[in-house]
Parts: structure tokens; C-alpha cells; sequence
């Protein structure tokens, strides 16, 4: 089972290392359409640090270290950025195919599996269960 998590971890990891990449170049616009009008800072500069924030979570998350931790500040940065799939829902903005309000509102369910997602691959939620009491 450790070594699904491990996986699903990496995979988890190289999944925000892409989409971090794409707030930087090919989706910047994309991206910037859902960040909410009420963000006192401007849109294209929340995607690039955003962006950037997605890069370094991505890369921790492929290292295997400090696994635990890493697997925390994933799940807060996916409670972080959910106002925006909110906002984008709301607002009924088109971006990344999403051009009706059911698909906008089906998204909005997948943010918790993200959540999820990065506190189980990473052993935080439901705490895995180790042979020893060492960290990995």
C-alpha cells in the first residue's frame, strides 16, 4: 500500500508541476480569468505566484520528503485556490472548456478530491500505518 501512496504521491506531484508550468505560459489568460474580482492583488500577478507555488509543491511532492508536510500545504493550497472555481462558477466564466454551468459546477466537486488526494498519497489522512515510528 506504501508504495501506491508513493506513487499517487509522484503523480500528484508531476500533475501540479505541469498545470504550474501552464500558469506561466500556454493558460496564463485562461487562469486569470478565475481569479475572483474581490483579490486585492492583479490577476496575472496571483497566476504566475500561484503558478510558481504549483512548480514548487510539485517538485517537494516528486522528492518523497518531508512527505507529511508537504502533503498539508498541498491540501491548504487546493482550500486556497477553490474561490476561484467558485468564482468561475458563479460568474459563469468560460476557461479550460468549461462553457456551461453544469460543467463549471461538476469541477467545483473535484477540488475536495484534491484535497483528499494530496493528504492520503502522502500518508497524512487516514495516517498510514508504518512499521517503526520513523518519518519518511
Amino acid at each position: 500500500m506504501e508504495l501506491i501512496r508513493k506513487a499517487t504521491q509522484v503523480l500528484l506531484g508531476a500533475a501540479l508541476i505541469y498545470a504550474g508550468i501552464t500558469h506561466l505560459t500556454t493558460s496564463r489568460l485562461e487562469f486569470q480569468a478565475q481569479v475572483p474580482s474581490w483579490v486585492p492583488l492583479s490577476a496575472d500577478f496571483v497566476v504566475l505566484a500561484s503558478g510558481v507555488v504549483e512548480i514548487l509543491l510539485g517538485l517537494s511532492l516528486a522528492s518523497l520528503k518531508y512527505r507529511r508536510e508537504v502533503g498539508i500545504v498541498t491540501a491548504l493550497f487546493f482550500i486556497a485556490i477553490f474561490p476561484g472555481n467558485i468564482s468561475q462558477y458563479i460568474n459563469g466564466i468560460d476557461a479550460f472548456g468549461l462553457d456551461t454551468d453544469r460543467a463549471r459546477a461538476i469541477r467545483l466537486f473535484f477540488q475536495p478530491l484534491l484535497v483528499i488526494w494530496a493528504l492520503w498519497s502522502t500518508g497524512v489522512w487516514p495516517r498510514a500505518k508504518r512499521g517503526n515510528r520513523r518519518r519518511s
